[in-house]
């Protein structure tokens, strides 16, 4: 298995999420994955990237089927196990602390937990935090289109929508079937259940 994270990184990561503000961005978009979650109705939910699993307590609360919910945090000992791929999974916020080097590792990571859909937000500019060493927590500052191909190369990319400082999309395991102008031009992503779900959403 190729490196995630470095360890020295990691060591950093630990430290922060004794911060209780940090993490919180899962709290965010949890109606959001709650809503999906309605519409495609897995079984299982993988939150990768779990930070202080807050997302999955929040889920407790909002979704009534029942779901068995996994978590990944390679700062936190207790999730920092390798993850078996699930039906569902949601990355929030993580890709942009991701150190830049490693990005291509942990997107082939998602691609191979992520058997069933995915839900992926990124947030495009810096953060407020800042890390011991000076750099901001935000490793990677780019904008949408940067990320889309990248994406694209791992998933079949369902729906995209800009979010306040980022976007997120909802991707499926590559079939090669999606149109080929879709990451120059994604509000113009093909029509579907899931597009209309977000669409709904995020107006």
């Amino acid at each position: 298995m190729s490196a995630l994270i470095s360890e020295e990184y990691r060591k950093m990561q630990e430290e922060l999420h004794n911060d209780p503000k940090y993490g919180e961005a899962s709290m965010q978009h949890a109606s959001t994955v709650a809503k999906l979650l309605k519409q495609i109705n897995p079984s299982e939910l993988l939150d990768y990237g779990a930070g202080k699993g807050r997302l999955g307590e929040a889920l407790k609360e909002l979704v009534t089927s029942p779901l068995h919910i996994r978590h990944y945090d390679p700062a936190r000992p207790e999730w920092s196990a390798m993850p078996q791929p699930a039906a569902f999974v949601t990355c929030i916020d993580v890709l942009e602390h991701i150190e830049p080097e490693l990005l291509d590792n942990v997107l082939d990571d998602l691609q191979r937990v992520t058997v069933g859909h995915g839900f992926f937000t990124v947030h495009t500019g810096p953060a407020i935090k800042i890390l011991v060493d000076g750099r901001n927590a935000h490793l990677i500052q780019r904008p949408s289109e940067w990320w889309l191909p990248k994406l694209r190369d791992r998933f079949d990319l369902m729906a995209f929508e800009p979010v306040s400082n980022g976007f997120c999309v909802v991707v499926t395991p590559k079939t090669g079937e999606q149109p080929d102008n879709f990451s120059e031009t994604p509000s113009k992503s093909p029509p579907g259940i899931l597009r209309k779900v977000l669409k709904s959403l995020f107006r």
